[in-house]
């Protein structure tokens, strides 16, 4: 059949915003739909890119500290119009990025609610009515939507979920989070920082037990100094308001204990944001939080639909959403492309900043991969004294048998930045012996990885 368009993107974030790009680059006739007020989906609207700017906005207040040291803390306390004036230009400026990119590769960008109407054939609702189009190959790329809140509604207020962060009025004296996910660890080790006591609750025993334990450990004890009380194994029972003035939320736990706060603000996790696509028809189903299942190709079990980015779950990262949304292209397309790597970066921007690649430790103990491991520390080398970070840490693990890196965890001042050295590294089979041989500037937090390969170095040695 002759379809209107070879590729559609359902969605205009990294994944559906990458995908239209590659079908395009590739000669063919795409076109991205987006029903947000702006392009960049959850990533530049409410996510990603407004996140990640408040933090720069909240470390620059606080005296300027890279780090957001406890103590340092400005003569005046911030207003929310006050961090909220720098994200609001980083959003317009990367809005008009994607908007140059689309144009200048001929994408066709159509505002609007899509879904479909039978597998090749989308029906979008837009501010002028309806318009039907039709495509060879669709790739869906709606991101995710805060899960519900069982119990309530948040009201912007003083119930909210990481979505409503970016419109608030003022900033709270206190503020409670409910789950210590990384949407929920970010946010509260951010306002701990302005301040603002926080009490993060999970109902878990630990917090982001994917990484390291050595790391979050780490990670637990700053938050500690800044202003953020964690409170494990701790879930809310019943929520309530307390009109005031001013209006305050009071938390029952499951416990028994009351917490009253100024604000509170449910992390609890995100759903696919498909409940608007008419899946069925398209012969299509997600799983009940709102996924959709893919191959290692990204297909899904309609051979031309193809799905990309946080709503097919894991890792549920921009970079790697980013990734998938080209290798769906490639493939929906006819077009060769490698799987993407399989030790990919992942960055959480809290305050301290943290970042790993490869397995944590307690990961390998249970393969029983025999290993050793060098540490470290930001005081250690001259960039982090001159940063004022004393508390960051690096952490290479090497295998003990042929010495090659397994894995790097870092949490301090650019890690994410850090992190890519032994990603590097790692992606290429290296291993000890290089960190060993290579000279690095000085002064460099990079410095950090020939001191911790050198700890290695003299444990296997012993």
């Amino acid at each position: 059949m002759d379809y209107q368009f070879d590729l559609v993107s359902l969605g205009s974030g990294p994944a559906g915003q990458r995908a239209a790009v590659q079908a395009a680059k590739l000669g063919k006739r795409a076109a991205l739909i987006e029903r947000r007020r702006l392009l960049g989906g959850v990533c530049v609207d409410t996510g990603t890119i407004p996140s990640k700017t408040f933090r720069e906005a909240i470390l620059s207040i606080t005296c300027g500290s890279l780090d957001g040291a406890p103590g340092l803390r400005p003569e005046i306390r911030p207003t929310a119009d006050m961090l909220l004036q720098r994200v609001n230009s980083v959003v317009a400026r990367e809005v008009r990025v994607i908007e140059d990119q689309l144009r200048r590769n001929d994408v066709e960008v159509i505002f609007g609610e899509a879904s479909f109407k039978d597998p090749h054939t989308l029906l979008i609702r837009g501010e002028n009515g309806w318009r039907e189009i039709t495509a060879g190959s669709v790739v869906i790329a709606v991101g995710t939507q805060p899960g519900p809140v069982p119990g309530v509604k948040p009201d912007g207020e003083v119930i909210i979920s990481s979505d409503d962060i970016m419109n608030l009025k003022r900033i709270p004296h206190s503020m409670v989070v409910v789950g210590a996910g990384v949407i929920g660890i970010e946010y509260a080790s951010m306002f701990g920082a302005l301040g603002v006591q926080v009490s993060l609750m999970e109902r878990r025993d630990r917090p982001l037990e994917f990484l390291d334990h050595e790391i979050v450990d780490e990670l637990v004890h700053e938050m500690r100094r800044r202003n953020v009380i964690l409170r494990p194994g701790e879930a809310v029972a019943r929520i309530d308001v307390i009109e005031g003035p001013p209006r305050r939320v009071l938390l029952e736990l499951e416990s028994g204990k009351k917490i009253t706060s100024d604000l509170a603000l449910f992390a609890i996790g995100r759903i696919g944001a498909t409940d608007t696509l008419n899946l069925p028809a398209a012969g299509l189903t997600a799983d009940e939080r709102g996924r959709i299942k893919v191959d290692e190709h990204c297909r899904t079990a309609v051979p031309h639909i193809f799905a990309a980015g946080d709503v097919v779950g894991y890792p549920s990262l921009a970079a790697t959403s980013s990734e998938q949304g080209r290798l769906a292209a490639c493939h929906a397309l006819g077009v060769p492309a490698k799987a993407m790597a399989e030790n990919f970066p992942v960055g959480i921007y809290a305050i301290p900043e943290i970042s790993m690649t490869g397995p944590p430790e307690h990961e390998l103990t249970k393969q029983r991969v025999p290993y050793e491991v060098g540490l470290a520390r930001y005081r250690e080398i001259a960039r982090g004294q001159i940063l004022g970070d004393d508390t960051g840490l690096l952490k290479l693990i090497f295998h003990r048998d042929d010495r090659r890196l397994l894995g790097v965890h870092i949490i301090g001042t650019s890690a994410t930045e850090l992190l890519h050295i032994g990603q590097a590294v790692l992606g290429l089979g290296g291993g000890l012996d290089y960190f060993l041989d290579t000279v690095f500037n000085y002064p460099t937090l990079a410095e950090c990885y020939k001191v911790a390969a050198l700890n290695a170095a003299n444990k296997l040695a012993n």
